[in-house]
């Protein structure tokens, strides 16, 4: 017997050929897993990944919606335009308002001055002629106390020819109204119902007291005819006139109070007169 008949051998058993298979299998298979991941990790280390996000298609609701939206839209700023159209259109108007009224204002200041003036004037003259009536009374007075003074006529004569026709006229004007500038036929001023008187009979005079006081002869108050006229105030610058209709009376479109007046020469004693027939 061999010295190494007993000696166990060191070797592994042998593995069946099988169980060698399925190892060799399943490490091939780790590594070809190891392989694909490797290979993937290489690749997506190299090439960024991209993300790509899908809008949502547009439906024909969210279409028609987008162009109620759209018309609202056009529709409000119409409406805004037209606001401020008619607000410009108001503002402007307004302006135009404030420029009228103060327009009117100022007419109307403007009328109410003219009226106050003629006011001033006419009480003017009526200050004047009272002034004057108290004058030729204290020479009326004095002269009859001195034994100096001579009367005033008051014939009774009857009036002839155009004499009659002027004396006619101005009785017929009796009543009517006084309007400072007025030449009849329904008012007068003073020197504006002797023109008309004279006119009647074919005579000219002129439009103003003025002038009409000398106009024609001047003739005494003592010697007074139908048809004279008298003046009040000095001779060229007399402020009221008048025609002696014979009796001591005379007609006269005397102040917006009383109008066209018959009345006695004692109640408005006149300066002076002139003949024209």
């Amino acid at each position: 017997m061999s010295h190494t008949a007993h000696i166990r051998s060191h070797r592994k058993p042998r593995r069946s050929a099988s169980t060698i298979a399925m190892r060799a299998g399943v490490a091939g298979g780790v590594l070809s897993t190891l392989a694909v991941a490797g290979a993937s990790g290489s690749a997506n280390a190299a090439e960024p990944v991209t993300q790509t996000l899908e809008l949502p298609t547009l439906t024909a609701d969210l279409a028609a919606q987008v162009a109620h939206s759209a018309d609202v839209t056009q529709q409000a700023a119409a409406s805004y335009q037209l606001q401020a159209e008619r607000d410009a259109a108001a503002a402007k108007a307004a302006k135009e308002a404030k420029a009228d009224l103060a327009e009117a204002k100022k007419k109307a200041a403007e009328a109410k001055k003219k009226a106050e003036e003629a006011a001033r004037k006419e009480a003017a003259e009526r200050a004047s002629r009272t002034a004057e009536r108290a004058t030729l009374s204290a020479s009326a007075d004095t002269g009859s106390s001195t034994g100096t003074g001579s009367s005033t006529s008051t014939s009774t004569s009857t009036a002839t020819g155009s004499a009659a026709a002027v004396v006619s006229f101005v009785q017929a004007q009796v009543g009517k109204a006084y309007v400072s500038g007025a030449t009849g036929p329904s008012a007068y001023d003073c020197s504006g119902l002797v023109q008309a008187a004279f006119k009647q009979v074919g005579i000219s005079l002129p439009r103003v007291s003025q002038a009409q006081s000398t106009a024609g002869t001047q003739v005494g108050l003592d010697n007074l005819q139908p048809g004279d006229i008298l003046y009040w105030g000095g001779a060229g610058s007399a402020y009221h006139v008048g025609v002696y209709v014979g009796g001591g009376m005379f007609v006269g479109a005397q102040n917006s109070s009383t109008g066209v007046v018959e009345k006695p020469l004692s109640y408005d004693p006149p300066s002076g007169a002139v003949r024209v027939l």
